[in-house]
């Protein structure tokens, strides 16, 4: 369907477009990004977003969307331990996992003509928006990953790819991700501003997040690509121009440089809380049967405790606030028997004590955070800055389980950023991508094993929201449009893009 043709959204609803340069920072905004500079000007100046706790992409996004804290949607981080099924997952891609209305179901609500398109913001299958492209790879039987996307209408996934060329998936993680997936996102999205005319389009524009946490905040490569996101903004802006349409530019959170990997899980197998299994000798985890496991997210970690009591998982009960310095002021509630109450104090002692822990919060404390559901850990743990939780359980490499020198974000019980570097052990990288390659080609199973297991290699982490003054996300909107506040929080931006959408005065 296009413009010419489509039904008009603009005497309902403005037209908004709503820009997510991920780890977008006011200390970015200058002689490198000219475009984002002008608008900053012209809007009157960029405003610091106070993101939810953790501050990581599933949560922050879907805070924005719904304007609901992790208590209410649930979203508790970019992924959690479902007790049911006894396993660690991540990135999962149903919308239905958010709860609360979202934004765009809030808008056709008051208008029914005010339809919406999502690029690439996380939990966009399953969806009610209106027009949908996120990621889906096909896997085939024999090993195989092929990039490929989904769409809502079908149409559009073979009408981008044919124009646009196949997504290019491996430039969206891994170790050659750049500035090229960005692109292609932003040129599907103008392919759907034009042809299907959306009241509200949702842009997500990652490559900023690579190489903050691939080289840190302070790497001299950081201007060129500045320029290179700059140059990706000035186009949606210009189509913005195009189509009068008013742009908002946010990001999630900010990233500050990461100094010190602390992993949680080898100290709770050390501790004789961790269970691990032989498998054709590798250590394999035993989430189910583990005393007690971390789920590790950039920095924070939800720690989930097993219960031998048969007590319900959401009937989990609370206790005091803990940090290193307090370890042993947790204390038992009437819905804790003392030896579960117990069992978890052993645990958040054990934690507490870790270089680079910052607390560990209960389930009382992380209420004060609005973090408590059903799905988060019995106890959350919280990094000090530039210190962030890395997963692995193992304590000699050679037992690594396989997928851990791979790119593989299902397998893995925890986020690694290690997935963007190539390990520097390694002599001859290409020769070995290559000799993946033929192997594939002549139908033999092969994986490709790149990623290093030296976690001190990443340079740039988050999931703090106190940050130093200038690493803040940030927003840009109509300043007459946002709260008198000297923030923004991630709750506002949901009301931000309905009163953009509708002209409403805050």
């Amino acid at each position: 369907m296009s413009s010419a043709t489509s039904t008009h959204h603009a005497s309902d609803c403005a037209r908004t477009v709503v820009l997510n340069v991920v780890g977008l920072s006011a200390r970015h905004i200058g002689v490198n990004t000219p475009r984002l500079r002008e608008l900053a000007r012209s809007l009157g100046g960029a405003r610091p977003l106070r993101p939810d706790f953790p501050a990581v992409t599933c949560t922050s996004q879907s805070s924005m969307l719904t304007g609901l804290s992790p208590r209410d949607h649930g979203v508790v981080a970019n992924g959690w331990f479902d007790r049911e099924q006894g396993e660690a997952r991540l990135w999962r891609q149903s919308n239905a996992l958010v709860r609360g209305d979202k934004v765009w179901e809030k808008a056709k609500a008051r208008n029914n003509k005010c339809t919406t398109a999502n690029l690439f913001w996380w939990f966009n299958m399953n969806s009610t928006c209106d027009i949908t492209v996120t990621p889906r790879p096909i896997y085939t039987h024999n090993g195989r990953k092929i990039p490929d996307i989904s769409t809502q209408p079908d149409t559009l996934r073979d009408t981008l790819q044919k124009k646009l060329g196949a997504f290019p998936l491996f430039d969206f993680w891994g170790p050659r991700a750049g500035i090229r997936s960005s692109d292609w996102i932003a040129r599907a999205a103008m392919h759907v501003m034009r042809e299907h005319d959306p009241a509200l389009t949702l842009i997500y524009i990652p490559h900023l997040d690579y190489v903050l946490q691939r080289e840190g905040p302070n790497s001299p490569k950081l201007a060129g690509e500045l320029r290179e996101v700059d140059r990706i903004v000035g186009g949606l802006l210009d189509e913005c121009a195009a189509r009068n349409a008013r742009p908002i530019v946010l990001s999630e959170y900010g990233i500050e440089a990461a100094t010190q990997p602390v992993y949680l899980n080898r100290a709770l197998r050390e501790a004789g809380l961790l269970t691990v299994r032989d498998e054709l000798g590798r250590d394999a985890l035993e989430p189910m049967t583990s005393p007690a496991f971390a789920v590790c997210d950039h920095q924070i970690a939800h720690v989930y405790v097993r219960d031998t009591t048969g007590t319900p998982p959401h009937d989990r009960g609370d206790a005091k606030f803990v940090s290193p310095t307090h370890a042993t002021r947790m204390e038992h509630t009437e819905s804790l028997s003392p030896t579960r109450a117990a069992r978890i104090q052993h645990v958040a002692q054990v934690l507490a004590a870790l270089p680079g822990v910052e607390s560990v919060l209960d389930r009382a404390a992380q209420a004060t955070l609005t973090l408590d559901h059903d799905r988060g850990g019995d106890l959350v743990v919280t990094a000090k800055p530039g210190a962030w939780f890395a997963y692995p359980w193992w304590l000699d490499d050679a037992r690594a389980p396989d997928f851990a020198r791979s790119v593989d974000i299902h397998k893995k019980p925890g986020y690694d950023p290690c997935e963007l570097l190539i390990d520097p052990a390694i002599a001859l990288p290409a020769l070995r991508v290559a000799k993946f390659k033929i192997a594939r080609a002549l139908g033999f199973r092969s994986t490709l094993q790149l990623t290093p297991l030296d976690a001190s290699l990443v340079k740039g982490t988050h999931g703090r929201t106190q940050l130093a003054p200038g690493f803040e996300p940030v927003v840009l909107a109509e300043n007459s449009l946002l709260p008198d506040t000297d923030f923004v929080s991630c709750q506002d931006i949901s009301d931000i893009i309905l009163r953009h959408l509708f002209n409403d005065q805050p």
